[in-house]
């Protein structure tokens, strides 16, 4: 179970002894709050990986969705172009 600030809440007593009171400095219970932990960092990991290519799909849309309209601008502005100079006819100086 996590603490007020996502800590995981281990009891002062067996802070920095094992459940046997071994030397390793870490007993069940730490190596459990310390998987847990990982697993929440995994999960969030997870969570923004996903939206990350979330993102990802969606701006390779509107990149493609820009450079059609971009294109279809461009299309327009020279046929624009191509018609006034048909109405206008050639120039030529008297």
């Amino acid at each position: 179970m996590s603490g007020p600030n996502g800590e995981p809440h281990v009891p002062a007593g067996n802070v920095g002894r094992g459940e046997e009171g071994d030397d390793d400095g870490f007993g069940e219970t730490e190596y459990a709050a310390i998987n847990s932990m990982l697993d929440q960092i995994n999960s969030c990991l997870d969570h923004l990986e996903e939206k990350n290519d979330h993102l990802h799909a969606r701006l390779k849309e509107l990149l493609e969705s820009n450079r059609q309209t971009r294109l279809e601008f461009q299309q327009q502005l020279s046929e624009g172009q191509n018609m006034q100079a048909d109405v206008q006819g050639p120039h030529t100086d008297i």
